[in-house]
């Protein structure tokens, strides 16, 4: 069995998540390093096993064989060029900032690295990926959120839209996952991985409702195919962070495991 040190960019709700799980143990991974914004200034954490080292985004490839990236978008390309560069694995969940970084994936390929996107809060990618192998004919993704998750996102700033206070569910969106990436950039990367599963991010259709009713992060994925159509729907409790569903911090560890595991279920 393989053995790989992790490491973790961000200390966030994520990102503190998935480190407890490597402290509690996970076989054939141990917690190497985490990068703060001041390693000085590190957190106090009650760790089960040794203190993983506190360290800076660029500075985290040299202890570690995976990283796990948590941190904010605005720092994507400092944490993953070193990363990549040393040919080693990258776990990324800013999907949205590498479709503005996509020169990272022939960076990978040039230096045997690897980028891996995790399903985080959504759900069927293994389905959109095996019906990619032969002709999808339309993806359409709409996503319904709480308000409060939607509060703040460059997109309703820059065109004047006021949702706090509605009564009724809103269409705040309709176009595809790369304009969204940069007008959702902490709300919509489910949608880019979704489109990076199947027909890119300019072909998938996204619409974004802003919901006061919901309590619950919803997406609900619509296929049509030449192999199969299908139709996914999930509801994600939101995680201390509520523009954040806690399965994403699960599906990280998920993720982690199968670079281990001697049984891996799912495409």
């Amino acid at each position: 069995m393989n053995s790989y040190r992790v490491g973790i960019a961000g200390f966030g709700a994520i990102g503190q998540a998935v480190a407890q799980s490597l402290d509690a143990g996970l076989p054939g991974l141990t917690l190497a390093a985490v990068a703060v914004r001041d390693p000085r200034a590190a957190p106090a954490v009650a760790w089960r096993t040794a203190s993983p080292r506190f360290t800076t985004l660029g500075d985290l490839a040299g202890h570690c064989d995976v990283v796990v990236e948590c941190a904010p978008a605005a720092v994507f390309r400092e944490l993953a060029e070193p990363v990549l560069k040393a040919g080693k694995k990258l776990v990324v969940l800013s999907a949205g900032a590498l479709l503005r970084h996509d020169d990272l994936i022939e960076l990978a390929r040039r230096h045997q690295g690897q980028i891996l996107v995790p399903s985080g809060a959504i759900l069927g990618l293994d389905a959109i990926t095996a019906a990619a192998e032969g002709e999808i004919h339309s993806v359409t993704m709409i996503t319904r959120k709480p308000v409060r998750g939607l509060l703040g996102a460059p997109y309703l700033t820059d065109n004047n839209i006021d949702i706090d206070g509605i009564t009724e569910p809103r269409l705040i969106f309709r176009g595809s996952p790369r304009e969204a990436a940069a007008g959702f950039p902490a709300n919509l990367n489910v949608a880019v991985s979704v489109s990076l599963a199947g027909i890119g991010p300019d072909r998938t259709t996204l619409e974004i409702w802003a919901d006061p009713s919901l309590e619950r992060n919803v997406h609900r994925v619509e296929v049509v195919s030449d192999s199969a159509s299908f139709s996914m729907e999930i509801q994600n409790i939101p995680s201390a962070n509520p523009k954040t569903g806690r399965i994403t911090a699960q599906s990280v560890i998920a993720a982690l495991r199968k670079l281990t595991s001697p049984l891996r279920v799912g495409t």
